[in-house]
């Protein structure tokens, strides 16, 4: 596909996948139109994310749905200008985790944004790659700025071969951090993490081994929640670092991590979006975009689940909901 082309500039309607209650349906919905500061993306590929199915069951995160669309990320090309929108004129391929501060989610044909939170796909990535990337590494890099991480403390990971995970393990690597151990719940996931450069006596099978770790640790960044909420808070030092990127942890882990004094530090992507800041999306990711283009980071391994249909979502949503992706960043062709 020739990257400057515009896919469909006439259109009225598209195709979207509806959530209503936890049901998927696939239907014609009108075409969202830019307004002020806005541009109009055709998707041409969609990541899936942890949050995606969390919604459609109903958790917390279902508040932040500005329509009954899900989808949190995607790549594609810019067909249509509102007023005031100048940075990337129609045929600019972008990526970007919309959140919700898009018209609607991801799982649809098009989507409205804040030019703001855009950056320019890199040429070294695919329409797929690049469609795995934003929510990854916005994540991953806001635990570099936040949470308060040097190379003389230690550092303890769990999902460490999911999305964030993968994406954390590489910018730690690539600043010289080397005190890290992380979980792995498969060959796979063990393979995905060695391939990063972590080595493999950093790595545990948190199944089988992670009773048997009888050191403390500096940080716990969690990745996944629930049951690993409390393995990080059993291993986190007095006046430790607790670094939480689901909200999921359990009364027992808050209890042990009030026990111990921890630090708590919370990740959330959509709290700048909150009271408006879409520029600080658009700046951090153009900083991920100008690592990749260096060669400095590279794209998380991308599995293709299928195109845009009900199965396709149902498909990634059970993977992930049952951490089944092995490592891999799952996304659905869109156009």
């Amino acid at each position: 596909m020739r990257q400057n082309m515009i896919l469909s500039p006439n259109f009225d309607h598209m195709k979207a996948i509806l959530l209503k209650e936890e049901e998927l349906f696939l239907e014609d919905v009108p075409t969202p139109v830019p307004g002020q500061g806005e541009v109009l993306v055709q998707i041409v590929a969609a990541g899936f994310n942890p949050i995606d199915y969390q919604m459609r069951r109903g958790k917390s995160e279902r508040k932040k749905m500005r329509s009954p669309i899900l989808g949190r990320e995607f790549s594609g090309i810019v067909v249509k200008n509102g007023p005031q929108a100048e940075k990337f004129q129609p045929g600019s391929p972008v990526f970007a985790a919309a959140g919700s501060m898009g018209s609607n989610g991801t799982y649809a044909e098009f989507v409205v944004v804040p030019e703001a939170i855009l950056a320019g796909k890199p040429d070294n990535l695919s329409f797929e790659e690049a469609a795995g990337v934003p929510v990854a590494y916005l994540t991953a890099l806001q635990v570099m700025n936040r949470g308060g991480l040097s190379l003389e403390k230690s550092i303890f990971i769990t999902g460490a071969a999911g999305g964030v995970g993968l994406a954390l393990i590489k910018l730690l690597l690539g600043k010289g951090f080397t005190n890290i151990v992380a979980t792995a719940g498969s060959t796979q996931s063990r393979q995905a993490l060695i391939h990063c450069g972590l080595p493999e006596t950093n790595i545990i099978d948190y199944r089988s081994e992670a009773v048997k770790v009888e050191r403390l640790f500096d940080h716990c960044i969690d990745i996944v929640g629930t049951a690993m909420s409390e393995l990080c808070a059993g291993l986190l030092a007095v006046n430790g670092t607790y670094i939480d990127i689901t909200a999921l942890s359990t009364s027992y882990a808050r209890e042990l991590l009030f026990d111990k004094g921890a630090i708590i530090i919370n990740i959330s992507n959509y709290a700048y979006a909150t009271t408006g800041n879409t520029v600080y999306y658009g700046q951090h990711l153009k900083t991920v975009a100008e690592l990749m283009r260096a060669g400095e980071l590279t794209a998380p391994p991308v599995k293709l689940i299928g195109r845009l249909s009900v199965e396709t979502v149902e498909q990634a949503h059970d993977l992930l909901e049952n951490n089944r992706s092995k490592g891999q960043k799952l996304v659905m062709r869109i156009s």
